[in-house]
């Protein structure tokens, strides 16, 4: 055997074909025989098999053709974007209870405002309420009493014309008021028969207050000590 047939055969044995090939003829088609010498060294050689390079995966580093990849870490800003922030139940609570105060305060300016309005509309300023009422002071002429009721800056007063008439006016004082606002408070008058001497007495109606004056002797007076019980009896039944 020569040399060249030698460095085949050891070429042969050196790499290690990934694939078995058949046993092939060459020749005119005659196979009765196999190839023995330096054509059977030949053709038994399989031709080696190139391996190609990994591409990179999508996220990988390469530094170099025969480097390992280098994984990419995610920036921790990803990792926020996909969770959500739950706040404490005590924030809801806080916040609820701040939006109920605030609604009330809305809500009572509102209800300040619009009564002001309506005050203005039906007492004007200062705030004057007007009424007739037949109490049987100087009316011989048919003319029923006329009365005015003022808040004049807190200071309640009550005007009497007798009969219609200004020759035959009285005034009554009623209750002082100390609030900021109160000279805004309106003051109303109703006559009702207090003390059953069948005669119409006067209240006075400011700030849910009740003050009576008794019928008596062509005017209005303050109640006596022994009237305050029946009075009061009265009131409980308005």
């Amino acid at each position: 055997m020569t040399t060249i047939e030698l460095q085949i055969v050891d070429v042969a044995e050196k790499i290690t074909p990934k694939s078995v090939l058949r046993y092939r003829p060459i020749g005119n088609g005659n196979t009765s025989k196999p190839l023995t010498g330096r054509h059977a060294a030949v053709t038994s050689i399989a031709p080696p098999t190139v391996q190609r390079a990994s591409r990179p995966r999508s996220g990988e580093l390469t530094t170099g053709p025969r480097s390992r990849p280098v994984p990419i870490t995610p920036h921790p800003s990803a990792f926020l974007r996909g969770t959500k922030h739950r706040a404490h139940p005590l924030l809801y609570l806080g916040g609820g209870m701040l939006a109920i105060v605030l609604l009330w305060l809305l809500l009572s300016c509102v209800f300040a405002l619009v009564t002001t309005a309506v005050d203005d509309l039906r007492y004007g300023r200062p705030r004057t309420f007007q009424t007739d009422q037949w109490v049987g002071h100087n009316e011989q002429g048919g003319s029923r009493s006329h009365f005015i009721a003022v808040n004049l800056n807190r200071h309640i007063e009550i005007i009497e014309l007798q009969g219609g008439d200004a020759t035959h006016t009285k005034i009554y004082l009623g209750p002082q008021l100390t609030g900021t606002n109160d000279d805004l408070t309106p003051v109303t008058l109703t006559f009702a028969d207090v003390t059953s001497h069948h005669k119409l007495d006067m209240i006075v109606n400011v700030q849910g207050s009740h003050i009576i004056f008794i019928n008596d002797q062509g005017g209005f007076r303050p109640l006596l000590p022994i009237e305050q019980h029946q009075a009061e009896q009265f009131l409980q039944h308005l």
